[in-house]
């Protein structure tokens, strides 16, 4: 696939509280994807805080998201990104034509330990490999 300066694909993550799902979401795009996504995370209510069972449960897998903060849902958000995934968790975004919806059902870290969590991260990362290979792929087998 040619690269697409200035115009690459836009992922756009969502959850109630941009503190968990989301932010494991976005994380591991960047770091599977590198710079050939864009990617932003939000949440409808933002936390205070990343949930710290997710900040450890990443780092486990050698992903910082210790100084990530969670932030609110856009319209502009939404309407920057080429695809709106939201994490199961009953969040809407607001409808704009040829935005692509995705609905990741995934259980909910808030309030949980790490041992919990681990899961989800692995199943988000299964998803975001998946995303890639549709939106993004990379390397001479790009195709297959």
């Amino acid at each position: 696939m040619p690269e697409r300066t200035g115009n690459k694909p836009s992922v756009l993550f969502v959850c109630v509280h941009n503190a968990g799902r989301s932010q494991m979401a976005a994380a591991w795009l960047t770091h599977l994807a590198g710079d050939r996504v864009e990617v932003r995370s939000a949440g409808s209510d933002p936390g205070e805080r990343v949930n710290p069972a997710a900040v450890a449960a990443m780092a486990e897998v050698g992903i910082d998201i210790a100084a990530e903060v969670p932030k609110v849902l856009t319209v502009d958000a939404v309407r920057e990104s080429d695809v709106c995934v939201t994490m199961g968790c009953g969040d809407t975004c607001p409808v704009f034509p040829g935005k692509r919806y995705l609905d990741w059902k995934l259980d909910d870290p808030a309030g949980q330990g790490v041992d919990a969590v681990r899961p989800i991260r692995d199943e988000i990362r299964a998803l975001v490999e998946g995303l890639i290979a549709e939106i993004a792929p990379s390397g001479p087998d790009a195709t297959a």
